[in-house]
């Protein structure tokens, strides 16, 4: 028996990944059946962050979803977030803040970032931001940048 057939949206394009067994994770999904590279797999346990995407608007680790429970969800990657209003000027505040050192994190840290904001209305302050990001984790110890980009969305917001 096959698999049963699975769609949804991904970053603004209707796509049906065939062939994806029942315990599949959606990281796996985007980076090797749709070719997605940008969102990282790093702990593969929900514990860094490096996965995260927006599914329906909310960040979401992609290693602890399985993709068939993504069927119908409108998904937003690292790709697609340029395509986004909030998510260019984000990539922008990380842009200019060099919120990165050998960037393997900073697709989790910006769509996080941007679910966040999101979420929020755009309303949250500087400490709540930072408390969305806390499960986000950088293992090159780049948190001052990444604080100073926060800085700055936070003063572009008020």
């Amino acid at each position: 028996m096959s698999p049963p057939e699975i769609s949804f949206t991904v970053n603004g394009k209707r796509v049906s990944p065939k062939g994806v067994p029942d315990d599949e994770r959606l990281l796996d999904t985007l980076r090797w059946r749709l070719g997605l590279k940008g969102t990282k797999e790093g702990c593969r346990t929900g514990g860094c962050g490096a996965c995260t995407v927006l599914v329906d608007g909310r960040p979401t680790l992609s290693c602890l979803l399985l993709t068939r429970e993504a069927v119908a969800s409108r998904i937003l990657t690292i790709e697609g977030v340029g395509q986004d209003a909030l998510g260019r000027k984000v990539q922008a505040a990380f842009a200019a803040e060099t919120a990165l050192q050998c960037g393997y994190c900073t697709p989790g840290f910006v769509m996080a970032t941007v679910g966040a904001l999101k979420g929020a209305n755009g309303s949250l302050s500087r400490e709540s931001l930072l408390d969305e990001l806390q499960a986000n984790l950088c293992r090159c110890t780049g948190y001052a940048s990444i604080s100073r980009a926060i800085d700055r969305l936070a003063k572009e917001r008020r």
